[in-house]
């Protein structure tokens, strides 16, 4: 489907953790229900998305665990930190992912939330399997040895 901010987005919240963490499989855009304090406090970049993943219930999936800190300026009209919030995606992308939950024992993690060219808060989400510890340690190899590659080619160029 559509994937990665493209142009002048602006990333209010990035997940650096799941591509180590995960094998990040199909890649989707979708839309987040946000209420105006979520917003603001999102433009000031404040959201973590590092333990947080997407859940189906009653049809919809639902961002679980984000934490979205309070608006200083909201007063009595703030919103809850850690509560669920809605993506908005089509019909059949909700089955597709959820039909991947189920049978393959994938997870959907989102990867990053930024805000589009019309200032629309989108979350970048994907369906992922967990890596084990092997995995792990083969990605680290693999970055340590491209780092050093890097740094043996701009020494010697």
């Amino acid at each position: 489907m559509t994937a990665a901010p493209k142009g002048n987005a602006r990333v209010a919240a990035d997940n650096r953790k799941a591509r180590f963490n995960y094998a990040i499989g199909e890649v989707f855009e979708a839309g987040i229900a946000l209420t105006g304090t979520e917003v603001k406090s999102l433009r000031a970049g404040k959201a973590t998305i590092g333990e947080s993943y997407a859940a189906e219930k009653d049809g919809d999936l639902f961002l679980v665990n984000a934490n979205i800190p309070e608006y200083l300026q909201a007063n009595q009209f703030n919103h809850t930190p850690k509560r669920p919030r809605r993506l908005l995606l089509h019909r059949r992308q909700v089955d597709k992912l959820v039909a991947a939950v189920q049978r393959e024992g994938m997870t959907i993690v989102p990867l990053k939330i930024y805000f589009n060219e019309k200032g629309r808060a989108k979350v970048e989400i994907a369906l992922a399997k967990g890596k084990n510890v092997a995995d792990k340690r083969e990605t680290a190899k693999k970055r340590d040895w491209d780092r050093e590659k890097s740094r043996v080619m701009r020494d010697k160029g």
